[in-house]
Order: structure tokens, then C-alpha cells, then sequence
């Protein structure tokens, strides 16, 4: 009888641990806890922020699928999370799906309506994707990983163009400070939100070659 109680043991006890994971996942998620299985629900393309952004900024949608697949494959090859960093590049730019006619992706070589504002307000503008997105994905309540995506892609760079712009189109004497065009998030502070910076600005700055050969592209990166 040895053999079988040791079967049934066995079994209960899988029966049981089953029951225990999928009772204190709740809470653990609670805490603060990302459980793949929690990031699992939320690689689902058809969660309501990500059906959103793709009925509204079409073009931001595809990016965010593109830069998704560049990071996931980046995290593999260095033992980073690629799951995490797969799921917080879907989400990074849902802050887009508020003024998408802003962003050049979703132009569609239309009219730039940054052609008819000051590079200042232009600035802002492209700056509070990042803000937005971040209070967009609280109110879903999406973990703090995704969010760190969200708020951390951009850094605390400059946005060169409009920066540029504003010099050139200051009276003298007039002083154009950088905090006006700067991101005001933080530095990537993990592997994973670093892989998504990188591998955003590739392939945003990859789009504007006409030659796409690989020697062009790895003179550009």
C-alpha cells in the first residue's frame, strides 16, 4: 500500500499547491508582486488601452508592436526580462492616444500642424505623452514596471529638433533654456526600461533613412 499512498500524496499535494498559487496571486500582486502570469494578461492585444491606441494613433500602434519585438529579443540575449520588457513596450506611447495628429508616425505625410506653432509649444506637446501615458496607465492600474516604461523611455533627454528651432528663431538677447524642451522623467533604472529607450530611438531614427541597407543601419545606430 506504500506505493499508493505515495501517489496520492503526490497528487494532493500538486492539487493543492495549484489551489494555493492561484488563491495568493491576488495578494501578492497586491503587495506590488509582477507575476508573469499578471504580465501574461497583459501581452493580450486586445486590452482596452492597446485597442484604443490602435483605433486612434494607428501608426504609434505599429511602432509600439516593432520596438516590442526589438527589446524582446535584446532581453534574451543578455538574461534580462523579456516578458516584462515586451509588455511595458506595447504600453510606452499610449500617452499618444490623446493628440495623435501630433506625432509623425500617424501623419501619414498629411500636414504637420508643428508648422504652425512656436517650437516651444510644439515641445510640450510631444513632452506630455510621456506624463499622460504615465497617469493613463495609473488609472488602469498597470504595475509599476510597465509604468516605469512609460515615464523612463525618453530619459531625461532633450528634444534636439525643436530645441534647434527655438535657437534659431530667438530675438538677440533672448535666452531659450533647455528645461523647456527637456523630458522631465527619469534615467532608465533597469535593464529592461533600458533596452526600451535604445531600442525606441533606433527605430524611430532607422525610419528616417531612404537606404535601409544593413550597412546604413549599422552606421546609424
Amino acid at each position: 500500500t506504500q506505493p499508493i499512498w505515495d501517489v496520492v500524496m503526490a497528487f494532493s499535494g500538486g492539487v493543492c499547491s495549484g489551489i494555493l498559487v492561484l488563491g495568493l496571486l491576488p495578494l501578492f500582486e497586491l503587495g506590488g508582486f509582477v507575476t508573469d502570469y499578471k504580465l501574461l494578461e497583459l501581452a493580450n492585444l486586445n486590452h482596452p488601452l492597446l485597442r484604443q491606441l490602435m483605433l486612434k494613433a494607428p501608426g504609434t500602434y505599429h511602432h509600439s508592436v516593432t520596438v516590442a519585438q526589438l527589446c524582446e529579443a535584446a532581453a534574451e540575449s543578455i538574461g534580462a526580462n523579456a516578458l516584462q520588457t515586451r509588455v511595458a513596450c506595447y504600453f510606452h506611447d499610449i500617452g499618444k492616444s490623446l493628440q495623435p495628429q501630433y506625432y509623425i508616425e500617424n501623419q501619414r505625410g498629411g500636414i504637420n500642424p508643428h508648422d504652425r506653432l512656436a517650437p516651444r509649444t510644439s515641445a510640450r506637446i510631444i513632452i506630455s505623452h510621456a506624463v499622460d501615458g504615465a497617469a493613463i496607465a495609473r488609472q488602469y492600474n498597470l504595475p509599476q514596471p510597465i509604468i516605469d516604461g512609460i515615464t523612463q523611455h525618453h530619459g531625461t533627454g532633450i528634444i534636439q529638433f525643436f530645441y534647434s528651432k527655438a535657437l534659431e528663431q530667438a530675438e538677440p538677447g533672448e535666452v531659450v533654456e533647455e528645461a523647456e524642451f527637456r523630458y522631465p522623467g527619469e534615467l532608465p533604472s533597469s535593464r529592461e526600461t533600458g533596452i526600451i529607450m535604445l531600442a525606441d530611438k533606433v527605430e524611430a531614427a532607422t525610419r528616417t533613412l531612404k537606404d535601409k541597407s544593413p550597412e546604413n543601419l549599422r552606421a546609424l545606430i
